[in-house]
């Protein structure tokens, strides 16, 4: 009898209940990764057409142009500042006073100016008065030379007489040669001493002129020197270089100002010209010589770039423009006008209308709304120029289609739209 102990056993075939769940997650497995390589993952986002903008992709003229805020200022500005220094007695106009050239603006206080004119006054009168003493005398010296040349004279021809007189006793033997000789040597030394006068008074007369021509240097010197330190007094007074009206007057009474500070502006009024702020992002484009044009009062006035200023502050950078023409009527400093600055020429090209999508996608991408108009599929695009009205676009739209321009903020990576 064999032992039940003693027989095998055999190993049931097919599926056991335990291994269900694992053929059920190999299965989901499959599923995920077949759904994964083969399916539909494109993302979706259902939204009420009414709230979105769309607008149709056009074929236009595309006019290069930007539209930037400009103010009116005077065509020029003259600075204001004070040749002499002192402390402000006197504010004779107000800002925006309408000024005549040598108009009185302010008037400063200086008692040092006034001490150095006296002193000045004093140091020309002591030279005048020695100058006056130096010419009395020279001319007694000049009296004096004149005088003793005169006795001179009057000795060289006594002692002329009696050499010659003694002379012809002399050639008869009628007197002693040595009374001859002494008379001849009186004669010649009387001819000599007169020539050393006539040398003398010679160099005291040029000396003389030199010297008063000094002193009347040195006394117009001092003149000038006066009517410089009394023109400083005149300069107390600041004035007006030319006709305009104060703009700035940067001062109070009792202030003190130091000589050549800038106390004030005065504008040209002759004509204007309009400044204006415009976005960094044109400063290559924006060049002397552009034309611009604004509408006032139903008219438009054109406009000319006159300078661009390189220097960029706050992501803009400054520019100046000037009438081309007609200006408006009761133009006045401080207007706001709003400008088309043209920068290029008109051309034709795929145009769509500005909306906030840009700021979103940077002009990289938009959604294209399908011919049926039930959804908007996300599509890369080109943007070129833009103007206050159009983008300028270089590829991915064609004429005729529809675009959603309005936000896109809410819509993530989102690449498809539902339009409900």
């Amino acid at each position: 009898m064999e032992n039940n102990m003693d027989r095998i056993l055999e190993k049931k075939k097919g599926i056991r209940k335990k291994h269900i769940p694992y053929i059920l997650f190999g299965i989901f497995i499959l599923v995920v990764l077949g759904w994964a390589v083969f399916g539909n993952h494109v993302s979706k986002f259902s939204v009420e057409k009414q709230k979105l903008i769309i607008q149709n992709v056009t074929n236009g003229e595309f006019n290069d142009y930007i539209r930037i805020n400009g103010q009116v200022q005077p065509i020029n500005t003259i600075q204001l500042s004070a040749i002499e220094g002192g402390m402000v007695a006197e504010k004779v106009v107000e800002e925006g006073s309408i000024l005549k050239k040598e108009d009185i603006i302010i008037r400063l206080n200086n008692p040092m100016l006034s001490l150095n004119i006296l002193d000045s006054e004093a140091q020309l009168a002591e030279k005048q008065n020695f100058l006056r003493n130096t010419q009395v005398t020279m001319e007694q010296e000049k009296l004096n030379l004149r005088r003793e040349r005169l006795q001179l004279d009057l000795d060289v021809e006594r002692k002329k007489r009696k050499y010659q007189q003694y002379e012809q006793l002399n050639n008869e033997n009628l007197i002693s040669r040595e009374d001859y000789l002494q008379s001849k040597e009186d004669y010649e030394f009387a001819v000599n001493s007169r020539q050393l006068v006539i040398d003398r008074q010679f160099q005291d007369s040029i000396y003389r002129t030199i010297q008063v021509v000094q002193m009347e240097e040195s006394l117009d010197n001092m003149r000038k020197n006066l009517e410089l330190v009394r023109k400083r007094v005149e300069d107390l007074d600041v004035k007006s270089p030319i006709d305009g009206q104060l703009g700035l007057l940067d001062v109070e009474i009792g202030q003190s100002i130091s000589s050549g500070t800038r106390i004030g502006q005065i504008n040209v009024l002759s004509d204007y010209k309009i400044e204006a702020l415009i976005d960094e992002h044109y400063i290559d484009r924006v060049k002397s010589g552009l034309t611009a044009t604004f509408e006032r009062q139903d008219k438009t006035f054109n406009l000319k770039v006159r300078k661009v200023y390189p220097e960029v502050r706050n992501k803009q950078f400054k520019t100046d423009f000037v009438f081309e023409g007609d200006r408006p009527e009761n133009i006045r400093s401080g207007q706001t006008y709003y400008i088309n600055l043209q920068l290029g020429q008109p051309a034709e090209a795929i145009l769509i209308p500005r909306g906030a999508f840009y700021q979103s996608t940077g002009g990289q991408w938009i959604f294209v709304v399908t011919p049926e108009g039930d959804k908007a599929v996300r599509r890369k695009i080109s943007i070129g120029r833009q103007n206050p009205l159009y983008y300028e676009v270089l590829s991915g739209l064609e004429s005729g289609e529809k675009v959603v321009v309005s936000s896109y903020d809410t819509y993530g990576d989102v690449e498809e739209l539902i339009l409900k």
